[in-house]
């Protein structure tokens, strides 16, 4: 009979072979405290607080957000008028050089 430690493969020297013999029971563990179980009320309460507190970091992470995309907005339309100011400016002296050249 061939012992189960030895090794038939040069290879096979830098594996591990005592796991082997090893079983592994796979089970789901049952959930034995009922609907008043105060300790897993309390769990049931403190997962439904971190989800809350998810919720609440999305939305002052979209506040936030908000909030700066509102100022881009502004700062760019301020930005437009003045742009437009000078526009009308440059064409009445475009105007003005036009006519001069004329004369």
């Amino acid at each position: 009979m061939k012992d189960k430690r030895t090794y038939t493969n040069l290879k096979e020297h830098g594996e591990d072979m005592s796991h082997e013999n090893e079983a592994t029971i796979k089970h789901e563990a049952k959930e034995d405290r009922g609907p008043g179980d105060l300790t897993l009320m309390a769990e049931l309460h403190q997962k439904e607080i971190w989800e809350w507190k998810q919720k609440e970091s999305e939305y002052i992470q979209t506040k936030n957000l908000l909030d700066g995309s509102k100022r881009i907005i502004a700062e760019m339309s301020t930005q437009m008028v003045e742009q437009s100011k000078i526009i009308k400016e440059l064409e009445q002296e475009i105007e003005r050089l036009v006519a001069e050249n004329k004369k």
